[in-house]
């Protein structure tokens, strides 16, 4: 850590942190809407149009990302949250923000439920050709995609109440 902010203030580090975590965040929640509005899809439609070609995805395709996306966004997430429970918690405590604090804590607790489903859900979709794990596939999407939804909007807002370097 020592050379890093050697090369760069520890403000800028953190923020690089944060802005790599929602990338890849937005990558997880844009797997996971494709894959969820695939398992949404009724089998017999089809076209040429935008929600056709938008649901039209082999949700196996995007397990392994879905997976790998997952674990790599909620590393960077622990990562970030020790400089989140000392520089930002403690502040938005201060100024009574407890619905935002509340907010956060279930971030915190689907993530890690999410976390928790993940094998599951790869389980499920590495046997895609089996018709009697379909139910699970579909729900077992659906649910990360939720969770995935409410963790990015989630940390977005606390981000604009008191994000790194104010």
């Amino acid at each position: 850590m020592d050379l890093v902010h050697a090369v760069m203030a520890e403000t800028t580090f953190w923020t690089i942190l944060l802005m790599i975590h929602g990338l890849l965040s937005m990558a997880l929640i844009g797997a996971l809407t494709h894959q969820a509005a695939s398992v949404l899809r009724a089998p017999k439609a089809g076209g040429a149009g935008l929600v056709a070609r938008f649901s039209g995805v082999k949700g196996e395709v995007y397990a392994r990302a879905v997976t790998g996306l997952w674990v790599v966004s909620f590393l960077f997430g622990a990562w970030i949250y020790v400089k989140y429970r000392t520089y930002i918690r403690i502040p938005i405590e201060q100024e009574e923000f407890w619905k935002t604090l509340g907010a956060f804590e279930l971030k915190e607790q689907l993530a890690s439920i999410g976390l928790g489903v993940l094998p599951l859900y790869w389980l499920a979709w590495r046997r895609s050709h089996e018709k009697s794990l379909q139910p699970a596939r579909k729900w077992l999407t659906l649910v990360l995609a939720l969770f995935g939804w409410i963790a990015f909007l989630v940390g977005h807002v606390v981000n604009n109440v008191r994000g790194f370097g104010s």
